[in-house]
Formats: structure tokens, C-alpha cells, sequence
């Protein structure tokens, strides 16, 4: 027996050794069964909450929704400016000004009442098969159920046995219009949208009326700005002239929804089951969801019916040098799969990428700001990655997002608002003494840009260089941007009517108001924005509550200096630039407006009522730099910065730049899987001699017992003899 079990142990101890060549024993992600390329990712701690075109307004849910949709429009991967293309259009729209009777008259003409989009498809768009376009032997539609318990053996997508497709309809894209101005979908575009698309708020109005049970065929009900000219030609048709409709074109909200999937989701029973659209999207999209585990992970695959495609050609100014060009022309999407895994801590996720079991570091909550000191290093050139990842060959993808963070002041306020002279040197004199480039190094790593301008980069109206300085807060220097000094901060303020801080005329030291979030209280950046403006003599006073307190205040114009910021739906001036517009203030309009400084400059909102309605070129460019040149003198904002992530990129992952705008980029994503799981074995080898000493060990422990036995077995041998 205790030979036995001796060779059973050492028989164990060689197949573990014998198991060292196989593929690494710590990877996390279940064994591949087909041959499909996947590219491995991350979704956020909080899954999507919401998959329909209709009703989704959250960047963690257009992360799937914008490969699984094909909206009209799209944007150009590499291209910088953002390029506008056509997506599931043959081109771009045909453009044309109407007057009351619909007759045509030309852009400038006083009787410009309408604008006219008309959108001709292209040809091969085709939806991803799905059940509710499968039909039994009659052509009639073979998942209608009369009743809940009739369906209720299919709990998800992949349990219905029959699927089926078609091609994409132009009425398809009218009906999704309509489901945005269905009330009972709740869209967050039906009142912008309202306010252009002709006869939409009359036709929600109608709908709103009418009581339901079950399916409501919107097929049924005509919306008088929407026109179906032929299987693949629609047009809309909006309220005047508003140039920057197209941009809208190019979002999830316009992408097409089948009559038959909305039917289909309106099954008796589907609901309880999350069988909805809100769930279970259906697109023409490149890829289409396959399995969706909110506890666990998103799948995508992809669509075989997807039209044809193919990578850019050309690219902005550094794309080649960048290797962003190495596939130009070559048909897309590259990856077969995308897994998207639920991982609530940023360590593990950390680790698993440093192993190679994710490619990138992340899509939405995966950048790198939770382990910044592990993996950069800050040098004399800016961040640089750390030895290891530099060891691993792993590249950085800077996102300079489309958006702009900061601290508004209220110009309603009677210390720090006002027009006068003294008011704005007040205000430039808080700018130069809040160091916004110091402030983002210590608090935000420096992942931040400061902001010389309202518009960020990428977007028409911003101006790289010496061209787009702030004057009133910098010096220009060197070839760069210097922020002027504390002393001219307090000679601005001697101007204001505060030297060293006090009011002239009544001797009181002047203090500011900061509202924050009530977490924020007794932080280190409080401490360090009173040190900044100690420097100029101005004591300082932060109001916490909670975002709901901090919403109500805004809207009642409670406030004196606020925090806020903007990230743009499309990349077009417009976009920033209506965050001052008078209208929009949330004390004009007695809504949730945007312009929460509450400005009111009767130059600027005039310019921008002539700026919104131009179509690009010099004379739009001319109205924009004016209003940007009006927020900078009046000092709108006491600071502002572009936000900018740093994303992580493993040396097998090809095409990573990324797109501030468009989330529809895994289509251009190249996986070599080959050096993968190469570079997988080489970071995860067992560590072996372990096991060799305890095999040599557990040797010295029973041989002697081994000897033992052999010597009494001998012996008894002997003796029966």
C-alpha cells in the first residue's frame, strides 16, 4: 500500500511538471471552443441600463448601441477636425429650402420657412438575423403569441430555434423617428427635437391621447414632417434653417427600428422577462449581441448580414507615422467577438491586463487614472509609461475628449457678476490667481488640459498656439502659454475697488462662495484653492450639498461660484458655445437650461442666433471667434479644462486611436492573436522549482520508509523459506 501511494504522489508530481508546456494556467477567461477572433474588454461596475436608439443617452450604453446600429451619418475614424461621412447613406443628404407652401427658395431668402433632408440608402444595409423577422409557411410571422404562457418557454434571445432578416427600409428610419415622439417610449430627444422636426409635437400630442393595449402600430399615424418617397429615399423635414441637423443624423437616436422587432418585443409576457428592445437590441450594425449577462459579461459578434466596409484610406496630420494607416483599405470589422466582462475593482482589472488577458485597458470606466503612479512616470516630455509596461511593449492612447469642465461664476451675483469694468477685473484677477495648469497636476494627474477657450480642440473655432490664447490670463512666452503673475492679479484687484483683498469703500474682506458636493468637504484641493487665493488677499467659503440641493440652486440662480461641465453630443461650436446663450439660462427660460453662469450679453446672443442658422466657412468662423473673444474678456468662468483619460494599449491590439465623438470604433480594431498568446504564455510561466523541491522532498520522506518496507518484505521472504 505505501508503495502504492509513493508512485501515485510522484506520478503527480511529474504531470504537473509535464503541464508547464500547456497555455498558462492562470487565465481567467472560460477556454475558446470555436475559432473565432475576440478581442477581450471591460464594461463598467454599472451596466448599460438601457439599449434602445430611443431611449439611451449614457456613454457606457452607446459603447454597444453604436456597433450594433447604423444611424444615417457617421464620423471618419482618424480624420481631425471631426469629419462628418455618410454611414447608411449612399451620400450625403440633398438639402433644400422651402417656404410656407413648400415651394423652393434659396438659403438667404426671408421666406425660408422649412428645410427639407432627403436620405437615400444605400443598398446592401441589411439587419442582423433575429426571431422577430423569422415566418412560418405562410410568410406570416412565426413569434406572435397570443397570451404570456404561450411564449413562455423563451427566456432570452438564443432560445428561440428560428431566425430570419431582411433588408433595411427607409420606412424603418420613420418609424424610429416616431418612437422618439412616442410619449410612452419617454425619448430624451422629444423636446429638442420637437422644436424641428415638423409635426412632431403634434403627433406625440396624439398618440398621448389614445389608450393602448399591447402593440401601437405607429405605422398607422403620419407625422407631417416625415415622408417615405421609396423603399430606400426618405425625407424630413424641419423648422427653418438649423444647419447642425445633420449632426444629429449621426447619433443612435436616428438609427432604424423594424416595425416587426417592435411588435415582436410587445409579446405578452416579454417584458417580465427583459425580452425588450431595451435589452435585446436588433441593428444592421457591424456586430449584434449575443448574450447580455449584466452580472457578468456582454457579447457581441459579428453580424453576418453587415454591408460592406472598408478601413480609411487617409488619415489626419501623424496618422501614418502613428502606423494608424497600416490597414487603408482593407474590408472591416477585423475582430469576429468582442467580450465585455464585468470587473467592480480597478486592481484586478490592472492585474489581468498586465497578464494579457485584456487587450486594452479598458473602454469606459478602464482608463488609467485609479493606478497612475504604477504606470506612468512623469518626465521632462510629459507622462511617459512605466518600466514594466515599457517592458511589455504597451502604447498610450491620449483621449482628449470633446468637453470642458469648470467653475462658473453666476453673473447675477452682485460681488462677483456684473458687466462693469470692476467686475471683469474682479473676475480676471480670481483667473490668474486659481493656477489651473498646478490644480490639475496635483488633483487630476495631469489628465487635464487648461482651457483657453470655451470650443475644445477638435471642433472648429479652437485654435492650437499663440492664436488661441486667452490675453486676459496668459502671456505668451517662449513659444508657450504663461500665466500672468500674482502681483498684476493684485494690481487688477486695486482696479476692482479689493486692494489686498478689502473692499475700498467699506474696509471688508472680500470672500467668495464656492458651492461643492458634500463629499467634497475638508478635502485636500479645498485647502488648496484658499491657499490660491490667500496669495491675493481673497478669503474663500465652500457650500456643500448634494447634487439634488446643487441642481435647485442653479436653476434659482442661488449660487455664486458653481461647478459644471459639458461633453459634446456633436462636434460643432454651436455645441459650447449655447452654454452662454441668454435663452438658455435656466432664469429665462424656467426650465433646466445651460447656461447656468446666467449670462446675458445682447452681442453674443446675437451672434449666436446668426452663427447657428450658417453653414460652415469664413463668416460662420468670424461670429464664432467674436463670442469666443466676448467669453474671454467678460471672464465667464473663474477657471475651465478639457478632461483627457489615457488609455492603455497591449502591442497586439492594432488601431487604438481613439474618437471623442463616435463610439462606433470597434469595427476598426485589429486583434493578432498569434502574438497574444504568445506574449501570454511569456508573462504568465508557472513558477516550477517549487514543485521540483517538494518532489525531491516528498522522495527523501518515503524512500526511507520505501527501503523499509522492501528490507521486512525481504526478510519475511527469507524467513518462509
Amino acid at each position: 500500500m505505501a508503495r502504492a501511494s509513493a508512485a501515485g504522489l510522484l506520478l503527480l508530481g511529474v504531470a504537473l511538471l509535464s503541464a508547464c508546456g500547456d497555455p498558462p494556467w492562470n487565465n481567467p477567461h472560460p477556454p475558446v471552443t470555436d475559432d473565432l477572433l475576440t478581442y477581450q474588454s471591460v464594461m463598467t461596475p454599472s451596466p448599460p441600463k438601457h439599449l434602445d436608439p430611443a431611449i439611451s443617452y449614457a456613454s457606457d450604453e452607446s459603447l454597444f448601441i453604436m456597433q450594433i446600429y447604423e444611424p444615417p451619418m457617421g464620423y471618419h475614424f482618424l480624420k481631425r477636425p471631426y469629419e462628418l461621412l455618410p454611414a447608411a447613406l449612399a451620400a450625403f443628404p440633398q438639402v433644400e429650402f422651402l417656404d410656407e407652401q413648400g415651394a423652393p427658395v434659396m438659403q438667404d431668402d426671408p421666406d425660408l420657412a422649412y428645410t427639407r433632408y432627403t436620405l437615400r440608402l444605400r443598398d446592401d444595409l441589411r439587419y442582423q438575423p433575429h426571431p422577430s423577422f423569422a415566418l412560418d409557411a405562410q410568410g406570416a410571422p412565426r413569434y406572435l403569441f397570443a397570451n404570456a404562457s404561450a411564449g413562455a418557454q423563451y427566456r432570452q434571445i438564443p432560445d428561440f430555434p428560428e431566425v430570419g432578416d431582411r433588408a433595411v427600409h427607409a420606412n424603418d428610419y420613420v418609424y424610429a423617428i416616431k418612437r422618439l415622439a412616442d410619449p410612452d417610449n419617454a425619448s430624451p430627444m422629444l423636446g429638442f427635437m420637437s422644436q424641428y422636426i415638423v409635426g412632431m409635437k403634434e403627433f406625440s400630442e396624439q398618440l398621448a391621447g389614445i389608450s393602448r393595449d399591447g402593440w401601437l402600430n405607429l405605422d398607422e399615424f403620419s407625422m407631417r414632417g416625415l415622408t417615405v418617397e421609396d423603399a430606400r429615399t426618405l425625407s424630413i423635414t424641419i423648422q427653418g434653417r438649423y444647419p447642425q441637423f445633420v449632426f444629429w443624423l449621426a447619433m443612435p437616436f436616428f438609427s432604424p427600428v423594424a416595425p416587426e422587432v417592435d411588435r415582436f418585443y410587445h409579446n405578452p409576457g416579454f417584458e417580465e422577462r427583459n425580452l425588450t428592445l431595451d435589452w435585446w437590441p436588433v441593428g444592421a450594425g457591424p456586430f449584434m449581441m449575443v448574450k447580455n449577462d449584466p452580472n457578468s459579461e456582454i457579447v457581441l459578434q459579428r453580424n453576418p448580414n453587415y454591408r460592406q466596409d472598408f478601413f480609411p484610406s487617409e488619415g489626419a496630420p501623424g496618422d501614418l507615422e502613428a502606423g494608424f494607416l497600416q490597414d487603408a483599405g482593407q474590408p472591416i470589422p477585423f475582430v469576429d467577438r468582442a467580450v465585455f466582462r464585468l470587473e467592480k475593482e480597478v486592481l484586478p482589472l490592472w492585474t489581468k491586463f498586465l497578464q494579457g488577458y485584456y487587450d486594452r485597458s479598458g473602454e469606459v470606466h478602464g482608463n488609467t487614472n485609479g493606478v497612475f503612479d504604477q504606470a506612468f512616470v512623469v518626465g521632462p516630455d510629459g507622462v511617459e509609461v512605466s518600466g514594466e509596461l515599457s517592458e511589455h511593449d504597451i502604447s498610450m492612447s491620449p483621449d482628449v475628449k470633446p468637453g470642458i469642465y469648470y467653475y462658473g461664476f453666476n453673473m447675477r451675483d452682485p460681488v462677483v457678476g456684473g458687466y462693469s469694468e470692476e467686475k471683469r477685473k474682479l473676475r480676471q484677477a480670481l483667473q490668474i490667481a486659481f493656477s489651473t495648469e498646478e490644480y490639475l497636476n496635483i488633483f487630476y494627474k495631469g489628465n487635464g488640459i487648461a482651457a483657453h477657450n470655451i470650443i475644445p480642440p477638435g471642433i472648429a473655432g479652437h485654435l492650437p498656439g499663440e492664436a488661441g490664447v486667452n490675453p486676459y490670463v496668459y502671456d505668451w512666452v517662449d513659444g508657450a502659454a504663461k500665466r500672468k503673475s500674482i502681483d498684476y492679479a493684485r494690481q487688477l484687484l486695486v482696479q476692482a475697488g479689493y486692494p489686498n483683498g478689502r473692499d475700498a469703500r467699506t474696509g471688508e474682506p472680500l470672500k467668495i462662495f464656492i458651492d461643492v458636493q458634500s463629499q467634497a468637504v475638508g478635502n485636500t484641493s479645498m485647502n488648496w484653492i484658499s491657499r490660491q487665493f490667500s496669495q491675493i488677499g481673497v478669503q474663500v467659503e465652500f457650500r456643500p450639498a448634494d447634487w439634488s440641493r446643487t441642481r435647485e440652486k442653479l436653476l434659482t440662480g442661488n449660487t455664486q461660484i458653481f461647478s459644471h461641465g459639458w461633453l459634446a453630443d456633436y462636434p460643432d461650436p454651436e455645441n459650447f458655445l449655447f452654454l452662454l446663450y441668454g435663452p438658455e439660462s435656466p432664469l429665462e427660460c424656467e426650465c433646466d437650461g445651460s447656461n447656468n453662469s446666467n449670462f446675458l450679453h445682447e452681442e453674443y446672443d446675437d451672434l449666436f442666433r446668426r452663427m447657428r442658422v450658417l453653414p460652415a466657412g469664413p463668416e460662420r468662423d468670424a461670429l464664432v471667434a467674436r463670442m469666443v473673444e466676448i467669453y474671454r474678456s467678460e471672464a465667464v468662468w473663474l477657471y475651465a479644462f478639457y478632461p483627457r483619460d489615457i488609455y492603455l494599449n497591449n502591442s497586439w491590439v492594432y488601431n487604438t486611436k481613439r474618437h471623442g465623438i463616435s463610439k462606433a470604433t470597434l469595427k476598426y480594431l485589429r486583434v493578432d492573436d498569434a502574438k497574444r498568446q504568445k506574449m501570454r504564455k511569456l508573462w504568465n510561466q508557472p513558477v516550477t522549482w517549487p514543485l521540483y523541491v517538494g518532489a525531491l522532498l516528498l522522495l527523501a520522506l518515503v524512500l526511507p520508509g520505501i527501503i523499509a518496507y522492501r528490507r521486512r518484505q525481504n526478510a519475511t521472504a527469507r524467513n518462509q523459506e
